[in-house]
């Protein structure tokens, strides 16, 4: 379900994995921002998280040449994965107004 954020916009959720390619989470990112919306990334462990930051560093240069500027903020998340707690990191990233 997505999350609302304070501007009343959607976050889309993605799932960012160890073996993720930061290249392509990073033109979902961009795309999804230059649609407007905001974005919610969810890793589990320190190889997703690796990844997931990546994948951010990467997007912010796609949309940066365009005059987009985006911001982050990480948080922790308790989720289940197959019947156990688990703490995800959770980045909301979102353009800087």
């Amino acid at each position: 379900m997505p999350e609302h954020f304070e501007n009343g916009q959607h976050a889309g959720c993605l799932k960012v994995s160890s073996k993720s390619s930061p290249a392509s989470v990073a033109g979902a990112i961009a795309g999804m921002i230059k649609d407007g919306s905001c974005v919610e990334i969810q890793s589990v462990g320190a190889g997703a998280v690796n990844q997931a930051v990546k994948a951010i560093a990467i997007s912010r240069g796609f949309l940066s040449p365009i005059g987009i500027e985006i911001v982050c903020a990480p948080s922790f998340a308790d989720i289940v994965i197959d019947g156990e707690y688990r703490t995800a990191i959770r980045f909301n990233v979102e353009r800087r107004s």
